[in-house]
């Protein structure tokens, strides 16, 4: 790989006059029921329209901030986890109580994060979907992406370490019950207070496609080229 920097390692970054907001994301899929259940249930994503083959979701003004799509000729990924591509989308809380109850009702849904993590701007629980696809449920500790954004470029804390402690999330909510703070808890996970009994080594998502195509060998044709 080229050492070379890029034309904008020490010089402005060129910008549009009015940069574009990140509008959704698309997902190819096998199973767009699965998929659709999923993400309503996680992250309130409602289809404003729904076929066998593509869904478009929101849980917000937009017309849409996921979709699905399950075209012909589609195939299960071959090793999913250290494949390049997208590694996770994000969605945010306002405020920790809010994210630590989304846990908790997901959690009671039989619904468990692969790992959590405190990287210090964000407090961040990842999810993976039924196709092994990653999804962060975030909360900011500074309640303002100013300064979230500006402790991220300017603090040595950051540079040093861009992952963070992980935590036991049912460890947290404990905590909340005992009547500390969300700050007080963000300063003892910043501490690795929380920290669950078995730490996941890495923070790749496991890879559901093996299982599922031993359990469904036709799994592995892909979705099928429609009828004539």
């Amino acid at each position: 790989m080229s050492t070379d920097h890029s034309q904008y390692f020490r010089t402005p970054k060129p910008r549009p006059i009015r940069p574009p907001k990140l509008h959704h994301a698309t997902f190819m899929t096998l199973d767009v029921d699965a998929m659709v259940a999923w993400y309503e249930l996680v992250a309130g994503l409602q289809p404003v329209y729904y076929s066998t083959q593509a869904a478009w979701l929101t849980n917000d003004e937009a017309n849409h901030r996921i979709a699905l799509l399950a075209l012909p000729g589609t195939k299960p990924p071959v090793d999913k986890p250290h494949s390049a591509g997208l590694h996770h989308t994000a969605f945010e809380y306002d405020n920790f109580d809010e994210w630590l109850d989304n846990y908790e009702r997901l959690r009671d849904a039989g619904i468990r994060p692969e790992i959590c993590l405190d990287h210090g701007m964000t407090m961040s629980m990842y999810y993976a979907d039924p196709d092994g696809n990653g999804v962060e449920i975030q909360v900011d500790m500074f309640g303002d992406w100013k300064l979230s954004k500006e402790w991220m470029w300017a603090s040595q804390e950051f540079a040093a370490d861009q992952i963070g402690p992980q935590f036991d999330p049912d460890k947290l909510a404990a905590a909340r019950a005992d009547g500390l703070s969300a700050e007080e808890i963000h300063e003892r996970t910043r501490r690795s207070e929380y920290l669950p009994d078995q730490p996941r080594p890495t923070v790749t998502f496991d890879d559901p496609w093996p299982a599922r195509i031993a359990a469904d060998p036709a799994i592995a044709d892909g979705v099928p080229e429609p009828t004539k």
